[in-house]
């Protein structure tokens, strides 16, 4: 399986732009690069039937996160709040950032 590069990051704020939760916004919780994809708060939750591991457990349903495809999220810069395409460059003192296309701010998370 080849190997994608994603401008995504943990915690980043995306909206989906595809798919059943089209127009949902929501928070990265994890990224997939092996698989080009990212599982995203409240997003594309599907059900899952859990067996009881244990004689005194009972079997249940649970609902969870799946991951949804990179190409169906679009990040929302946190300067201008709206969506865009994202570029990287690379400061004076050397080290990488991304950057909002529309607004030219700065996408880094603050943390």
């Amino acid at each position: 399986m080849a190997q994608g590069k994603t401008y995504l990051k943990k915690n980043d704020q995306v909206e989906i732009i595809a798919g059943k939760d089209k127009g949902r916004v929501g928070k990265i919780l994890r990224v997939l690069p092996d698989s080009s994809q990212a599982v995203v708060e409240r997003i594309n939750m599907v059900k899952r039937h859990m067996k009881p591991r244990e004689m005194n457990q009972q079997g249940q349903i649970i609902e969870k996160e799946a991951p949804i495809h990179v190409s169906n999220l679009q990040l929302i810069c946190p300067e201008c709040t709206k969506t865009g395409r994202i570029g990287k460059k690379v400061l004076e003192d050397g080290t990488k950032v991304r950057f909002c296309k529309s607004c030219g701010g700065s996408v880094e998370s603050k943390s």
